[in-house]
């Protein structure tokens, strides 16, 4: 596929950026001493907290913001764009609660449900996958009856797979930079415009934001951002990438999202082989394990953006290259990634076998 990114629609880009950057930058501030009104802050008390002092969150609500503002200016409000805000304001709304009470997972996940059917039930719709069997001849499959459950477990899993991963400053709002800067240049490159002016106001919020939230961390976004930049980025894909039909766009979705979603993968089949919930919180995610491997926080996130980083541009070849050469690519990250989980796994289950054995009080 050869590159023609068109010059209009680059302009129109930069300035949904921009225009959410500094709306999310102005209102960050606002959003924090609002939320210490509100009592949404949070108080350190596990182990699972990385902070040690009390910090507002909600901050996502000015990444909300930011976004929406920039969308209704420079977007065409379609009925699937209409669809996705109003879901995406049931998520804000959802988050916003969770933030100052607390809520629990059942109730949450319901709501994530019905915030997904709205998207559905508008157009956003995974209608079709691309058959990752390159010897088959059918070049994709028609899901048929499956599109609407499927699309719901999508949305419904991006959107937590985001919100997961929010542990540590900046991590959770620098990896959605990230992955919406890599949809932003597909959209580009294949000139999908719809799709190129949300991603651009949606990584200008997370940039605008970001200032705020790094090491050491001012605000949160807390779930109302993590889980409104899970299901923002999952909607946007099935209309931005999963209506592809080449042989790789399988996996084009994978890559952009590629942290999140191993991440998520990786915490609910080590609960389940715990025989715990596949939604008990705890402490092994993969920003905590570098933790405990020596990595300081700063470290820890950097690390996870060069990951990031490297799976989005990964994702961007995928959509430029021929087929022979992306499948290589493929290969090749598939074989890194089996190498490195391999070595993460062996570092981990040394480093259990060396933790010494906790000594037994002496009776008085």
């Amino acid at each position: 596929m050869q590159m023609k990114i068109e010059p209009t629609l680059i302009g129109i880009a930069a300035a949904a950026l921009l225009v959410a950057l500094v709306v999310a930058l102005v209102s960050t501030p606002v959003v924090k001493s609002l939320a210490a009104r509100v009592g949404a802050v949070d108080v350190p008390r596990d182990g699972r907290r990385m902070h040690d002092h009390p910090i507002p969150r909600m901050g996502g609500l000015a990444i909300f913001l930011g976004f929406l503002l920039s969308t209704l200016l420079f977007a065409e409000l379609t009925p699937q764009l209409r669809g996705m805000l109003l879901g995406a304001s049931v998520i804000v709304v959802l988050g916003i609660f969770d933030d100052i009470y607390a809520l629990s997972a059942l109730p949450k996940l319901f709501v994530q449900i019905a915030a997904a059917l709205i998207a559905v039930f508008s157009g956003n719709v995974i209608e079709t996958l691309s058959n990752p069997n390159i010897f088959s001849a059918d070049p994709y499959w028609n899901l048929g009856v499956l599109s609407i459950p499927a699309t719901v477990l999508w949305i419904v899993a991006i959107t937590n797979a985001v919100n997961l991963i929010d542990g540590l400053d900046g991590l959770a709002c620098g990896v959605s930079t990230i992955s919406s800067m890599t949809l932003l240049v597909i959209s580009l490159v294949v000139s999908d415009g719809p799709a190129a002016v949300l991603m651009a106001a949606l990584a200008g919020s997370c940039i605008g934001f970001l200032p705020y939230n790094l090491n050491p961390a001012k605000i949160f976004m807390g779930d109302t951002g993590a889980t409104f930049l899970g299901y923002v980025l999952a909607v946007v894909s099935i209309q931005g990438l999963f209506k592809f039909y080449t042989i790789i766009s399988f996996a084009v979705p994978f890559l952009m999202l590629g942290l999140p979603i191993f991440d998520t993968c990786f915490a609910f089949v080590r609960r389940i082989a715990h025989g715990q919930s596949p939604m008990h919180a705890d402490r092994s995610h993969v920003h905590h394990r570098l933790i405990d491997m020596g990595f300081s926080q700063k470290q820890a996130v950097a690390v996870l953006y060069i990951i990031s980083a490297i799976l989005g541009l990964s994702a961007v070849v995928l959509t430029t290259a021929g087929a022979e050469k992306a499948m290589l690519l493929l290969l090749a990250l598939c074989a890194a990634g089996a190498v490195a989980g391999r070595i993460f796994i062996a570092n981990n289950e040394k480093r259990g076998q060396e933790e010494p054995k906790p000594k037994e009080e002496e009776p008085k």
